[in-house]
């Protein structure tokens, strides 16, 4: 098989790929609806299913197909490393910079990757009868709404 082919279907792949890991967070997001949200709705406690599948086990799947994509935008910079690497130097023509931005650029996605990781989120007793106490931000409009909750 020829090169094309082999790019054309490593493309297709990722596509689907992206394209369910969009698909299942909108179903999550938008179809299988949080438990305060569901009892706002449905006006009781339910749980909800699609396929047989509540929205934490959709939540695995959101997660392995990107795991599943990652893998393959590896497969993809490998593949395409010499086109890769003459577009930059063709972009950025000094040295220094070349290392500059490439060290910035490789640092930055070190940390969106492994910031998770060192993460420890802020506990607080639940009250009882209180349940849990859980901001809805739907604000699109003001980009601070995604850091603090607006009242």
């Amino acid at each position: 098989m020829r090169k094309s082919s082999w790019n054309f279907i490593l493309n297709a792949t990722m596509t689907l790929c992206m394209s369910a890991i969009v698909g299942v967070g909108f179903l999550i997001k938008y179809t299988l609806i949080s438990g305060r949200d569901r009892k706002a709705i449905y006006g009781q406690n339910v749980e909800l299913y699609f396929l047989n599948l509540d929205r934490h086990q959709w939540g695995t799947i959101h997660l392995y197909l990107s795991f599943v994509l990652i893998g393959l935008l590896v497969l993809h910079i490998f593949l395409h490393w010499k086109v890769f690497t003459a577009v930059y130097k063709k972009i950025i023509k000094v040295q220094f910079t070349k290392r500059i931005v490439a060290f910035s650029f490789i640092t930055i996605c070190a940390l969106l990757i492994l910031m998770p990781f060192f993460i420890h989120p802020k506990l607080e007793p639940i009250e009882k009868g209180t349940g849990r106490q859980v901001t809805l931000v739907t604000y699109f409009n003001n980009p601070l709404s995604y850091f603090c909750s607006i009242n």
